[in-house]
């Protein structure tokens, strides 16, 4: 299965990993060196999510966090498990 977004098509992208060695100048050191150069991935943070569709059905879909914090897509919404009566309610 691959690491995109059903939503915004946001998938892994490649950069470097940057290892550094030493001592910091404004620390007392002669200064940091870069000791190591290797290729990485950055993977987008995908979550399991059930959503609402327009027609009213719902779907599961792997959605990353920013469209879910940004109200690109709607939660299913569950029901209350349980409710008091209104007579319950007044005691």
């Amino acid at each position: 299965m691959a690491q995109v977004c059903e939503v915004c098509g946001k998938k892994a992208a490649m950069g470097n990993s940057v290892a550094h060695r030493g001592k910091a100048k404004y620390l007392g050191g002669v200064g940091t060196k870069i000791t190591g150069i290797s290729r990485r991935k950055f993977k987008p943070n995908l979550q399991k999510v059930r959503i609402t569709t327009e027609n009213g059905t719902h779907k599961t879909m792997r959605v990353c966090t920013q469209c879910i914090r940004s109200g690109a897509v709607n939660k299913k919404v569950h029901s209350a498990p349980f409710k008091l009566p209104k007579s319950a309610e007044k005691k």
